[in-house]
């Protein structure tokens, strides 16, 4: 569990790689009751990693992530995803736009979905994609970590 200034992000993950970063509502009391507390020599290294990064990336100390990430999600979920990666840090794209990089310029409602479906909060910046108009809309932890992790990257 690693806490930001918007709630905590649970991440799990095999020995090799990451496999979620999801944002949750409990407090960390409430996750250990629900989940047991797990120690940190039980933590594979690319947790540790990961909590690292993205302690960094809160404090505006990281602009990219170097984890191994298991994606797990169809053909159309993984390319948006790949390409969310290659956003640059503090900038935003439109969802429409993002349909047309890859390669299906009508299908911006489903690349919203990928987006929704994203398990890698943060991890893989979702959270650039904005309305065609510029407005903040879909995130599905909320407008208000959205608005903040932009926050974070635009100094």
């Amino acid at each position: 569990m690693v806490s930001s200034p918007w709630g905590y992000l649970i991440l799990t993950a095999d020995e090799e790689s990451l496999i979620s970063c999801t944002w949750t509502d409990m407090c960390h009391e409430e996750y250990c009751e629900e989940c047991g507390k797990q120690s940190e020599y039980e933590q594979p290294e690319c947790i540790k990693a990961a909590k690292q990064q993205l302690e960094e990336y809160f404090c505006g100390k990281r602009k990219t992530f170097d984890l191994p990430l298991r994606l797990c999600g169809t053909d159309f979920q993984t390319s948006v995803w790949r390409q969310l990666r290659l956003i640059p840090y503090g900038s935003t794209i439109s969802y429409s736009y993002l349909a047309s990089i890859i390669g299906n310029p009508k299908a911006a409602r489903a690349v919203a979905q990928a987006c929704h479906c994203n398990p890698f909060a943060v991890i893989i910046p979702c959270h650039r994609v904005i309305g065609s108009n510029g407005s903040l809309t879909g995130y599905a932890a909320g407008l208000k970590r959205k608005q903040g992790l932009l926050d974070i990257e635009r100094g």
